[in-house]
């Protein structure tokens, strides 16, 4: 006979492996459109994609009565929701594009997210000074620019691969199903938009969630520094790559760049540097 612990923890590991399975069924499509080209195997890999978001949605949500906010607060939910942020840009971009050649080197990075999210350390943190919908909407919104600014890094690296691969005519069919050079850079500036948006944001809405703490002064805290410098090389990115002497090629590079000043923020900043911030 099954106990209530046993039925409530069966419960508890659902939506993640539903999640998993989604995910990996929707790449495994993915893969298959790219080399076959088959339309109705690419709509049925975004419709999974859909569905596996759905699923990855509830398995974020069933640690929210728990954290009493959003699933921030530990390595986990930041790692886990980062992976559902990139799969949404992502999804955002495949739509509004009309391309899915690219899901087929998004979603690796979106399962390493999560597996890894599952396989992170429990933490015994104590829970943030601030609470509340402004502070939560300042955490999405940071790590939502993290991933935008993640999707464009990626699709900067399709961008290098494939210019490289027709400087040296090595033409095969998958090379013709991926998107033109020129689309490439253009769904890496709107990557890059949604992050600039989000971090402009979810930034001022840090400092009012700050503002808001009686006694406390954290206006000087080096993830803002680092936050700003991140702001002004992808808007310069953003500038840049509009121009004749930047697109293309030296601005995917300018982009792979700066993403190495984002994993920085997000890692040695926040843990060793930052007195406020931990996973986000």
């Amino acid at each position: 006979m099954v106990g209530p612990g046993a039925e409530e923890s069966s419960m508890n590991h659902l939506f993640p492996m539903l999640t998993a399975v989604a995910y990996l069924l929707c790449f495994g499509l993915y893969v298959r459109f790219l080399g076959t080209g088959n339309k109705l195997t690419g709509r049925l890999g975004t419709l999974l994609l859909g569905l596996a978001l759905m699923a990855h949605y509830f398995a974020l949500l069933e640690r929210s009565p728990g954290l009493h906010t959003v699933p921030y607060h530990d390595l986990y939910g930041s790692m886990s929701l980062f992976g559902w942020l990139l799969a949404v840009t992502y999804l955002g971009l495949e739509l509004y594009h009309r391309q899915r050649s690219v899901g087929v080197f998004v979603l690796p990075f979106v399962l390493v997210f999560f597996v890894a999210a599952h396989l992170a350390p429990a933490d015994r943190l104590p829970p943030p000074a601030i609470h509340g919908r402004v502070f939560a909407f300042h955490v999405t919104l940071s790590i939502l620019a993290y991933a935008a600014f993640g999707l464009a890094f990626v699709l900067s690296l399709i961008f290098l691969g494939e210019e490289r691969l027709l400087r040296s005519h090595k033409l095969g069919d998958v090379v013709w199903r991926l998107p033109p050079l020129e689309l490439l850079d253009q769904m890496s500036r709107s990557s890059v938009l949604v992050g600039l948006i989000s971090i402009a944001i979810g930034t001022a809405l840090g400092f009012v969630s700050v503002d808001r703490l009686p006694g406390q002064n954290s206006f000087y805290d080096p993830k803002y520094v680092v936050t700003l410098v991140v702001l002004v090389l992808y808007a310069l990115y953003f500038r840049l790559a509009r121009t004749t002497a930047w697109r293309g090629a030296r601005a995917s590079k300018l982009c792979v760049f700066n993403f190495v000043i984002v994993v920085l923020s997000f890692t040695v900043v926040n843990l060793y540097l930052s007195h406020s911030h931990r996973y986000f």
